[in-house]
């Protein structure tokens, strides 16, 4: 696992190695010169104690200062070049996780929240660039300290050295013992974050709804039962971090103290001279800063170990519905609009348990639309009408040799032709907040004003947008709150209308229309020149009555196929959906 994580992050680096490398350098440098210059103030003050001379003094003086002149320099640009690459690598993930978030299924969002994917794509993301810009500077830092410094202190004294940094091995230890916990115990604040994070989009996504309701206590309690299970993980961690840290930082000086102890006797008895003990001091401290850096560089170390993996569960999802190798394109040009279903069936994945088998969505569903005939969908609520809706653009992962768009086998397109060829409104018609003329022109971010009126009057939704202060430039607000239902609905329709694909699949995209108002919209689909194939589902039986054919599905199949006049004179469904339609009317 930790070699899986190690050769991802050497995935995010090479993109910036160079950088990375430039940086290191610039740190070996740094130490090289933390080496040299202990080095050049033993020299001083040893010759100073034969013959003082204010010449030699400012010699030294002024050497010392322009290496460390050099010295901070250098570290500036090391640190510049390591922070740097976390900030690219940081874009980068982040540019990434959004693409590939974009090739997946809608089913994958259902069975993930959208406040774990953002705390994954932020914190998380955030957490892997402190790993390579902190922790790889420290951890650097660290092995050039040891590696340039330990050699040139076992020199002045090997016996005042190795006492120095015996304790060193018993900090690495309590490192080892602790690594794990504060892994788990990282983990579990990371998620009760991503908890939290989806409670709050929830709540202000739906506060209208919390207040109608008067549940603004249940959700102060359940966000405070969050923020308990948050405070609670945050604790258990902070309480580890404050055992394992200063006990580091406590050993790493004990290292000082034995040089400062055992030092003087040294000087006492001619072992090494005032200038080998000092220049010993400063390499101790050297060593010292680092090591109890090691704490903060495990903490680096382990957030960045578990967001890896965290964002590695994002990127390794490979999407379920993708191009064939051999996938055939498809111009829109070329689309006549005949759809074709084969013993169509589908039966949406369990997500529990057990084994229980659930019964299809889609059961050897069978029909053939003619190209520019208009056909609506009918049927109780279940019955598979949003399913097949799904179904024609590969929203769902269709099995072969089933669903066919002019004879081709719909699996076998590529997606992006097939979708291009087929406008979809759904029932939840989602808005984005900018403008209505942006909404509309979604789909042709450039189209002219003018086909966007054309548009939105087919939808019959221009003259309402005439009467708003702004007119096509009002903002809609976050997903279109200030719009009604039914003009949210129309203006995506208008939007599903600019992009003129051949084929307009409507899943009781009406459904907040008025039955006269979508009984002139479908009537304006099914008349001119330019006849679309329209797949119109609703339960607004008196529009779906204008249909060429009405196909009528229960339990996923369809049981009738006719006219509104042919399936009101025989007994069926249809029937009893009609009368059922004709006395909510009179009650009305």
């Amino acid at each position: 696992m930790a070699q899986s994580r190690l050769r991802r992050l050497g995935t995010y680096l090479r993109p910036h190695w160079k950088e990375a490398v430039l940086g290191i350098l610039a740190l070996l440098v740094v130490n090289a010169l933390g080496v040299y210059i202990p080095l050049q103030i033993r020299d001083c003050i040893d010759k100073l104690q034969v013959t003082f001379s204010f010449d030699r003094v400012l010699y030294y003086v002024v050497l010392v200062l322009v290496l460390a002149s050099i010295m901070w320099v250098t570290r500036m640009a090391s640190r510049i070049y390591l922070f740097g690459v976390g900030r690219q690598v940081e874009f980068d993930l982040k540019q990434k996780i959004f693409t590939h978030l974009l090739t997946l299924e809608p089913s994958y969002f259902s069975a993930n929240t959208v406040g774990d994917l953002i705390n994954r794509a932020t914190s998380d993301v955030d957490n892997v660039r402190r790993l390579l810009g902190f922790a790889v500077l420290s951890l650097a830092n660290t092995i050039f300290a040891y590696a340039l410094t330990l050699p040139v202190m076992l020199t002045i004294s090997w016996k005042l050295s190795l006492l120095a940094l015996v304790v060193y091995p018993v900090m690495l230890v309590l490192v080892q013992l602790f690594s794990n916990k504060l892994r788990t115990q990282q983990l579990a604040v990371q998620e009760e974050l991503s908890n939290m994070s989806e409670l709050i989009q929830e709540d202000m996504s739906g506060i209208g709804l919390v207040k109608i309701y008067a549940q603004e206590e249940n959700e102060r309690q359940a966000f405070r039962g969050m923020n308990q299970d948050l405070l609670e993980a945050s604790l258990d961690l902070s309480l580890t971090r404050n055992i394992l840290f200063p006990l580091l930082r406590g050993l790493a000086s004990v290292s000082l103290l034995v040089v400062l102890w055992l030092g003087v006797g040294s000087i006492s008895s001619g072992d090494i001279s005032v200038g080998d003990f000092l220049a010993l001091l400063l390499y101790v401290e050297r060593l010292a800063f680092p090591t109890a850096l090691l704490g903060f560089t495990i903490t680096a170390y382990q957030r960045g170990e578990v967001s890896i993996d965290r964002i590695e569960t994002i990127l390794t999802v490979e999407s379920k519905i993708q191009d064939r190798a051999e996938a055939v394109p498809l111009k829109r040009s070329q689309v006549r609009g005949e759809l074709v279903a084969r013993d169509l069936s589908f039966t949406y994945p369990t997500t529990t348990s057990n084994d229980r088998i659930m019964a299809p969505a889609l059961d050897r569903v069978n029909f053939k639309i003619l190209p520019q005939e208009t056909v609506a969908i009918v049927g109780p609520i279940g019955s598979g009408k949003s399913t097949l809706a799904n179904a024609l653009p590969r929203l769902l992962d269709i099995a072969p040799g089933q669903l066919f768009l002019d004879g081709y086998d719909i699996t076998g397109l590529r997606l992006t032709d097939l979708r291009g060829a087929i406008a979809y409104v759904p029932q939840d018609s989602f808005l984005f907040s900018t403008t209505i003329k942006n909404n509309i022109r979604y789909g042709d971010p450039g189209a002219d004003q003018e086909y966007v009126l054309q548009a939105a009057k087919q939808a019959q939704i221009h003259e309402e947008i005439l009467n708003f202060p702004q007119q096509y430039e009002t903002t809609v607000g976050e997903r279109g709150i200030t719009l009604s239902g039914g003009q949210r609905q129309r203006t995506a329709l208008a939007r599903a209308l600019l992009v003129d694909a051949p084929i307009l699949i409507l899943d009781d995209a009406l459904s907040s229309v008025d039955n006269q108002t979508a009984t002139q919209i479908l009537k304006n689909l099914s008349e001119g020149s330019q006849r679309k194939t329209v797949v119109f589902i609703s339960h607004q039986l008196a529009a779906a009555a204008m249909a060429d054919r009405i196909f009528v599905m229960d339990q996923g199949a369809i049981v009738q196929v006719g006219n509104h006049s042919e399936l009101l004179g025989q007994p069926g469904l249809y029937q009893s959906l009609w009368n059922q339609h004709k006395l909510e009317e009179v009650l009305d």
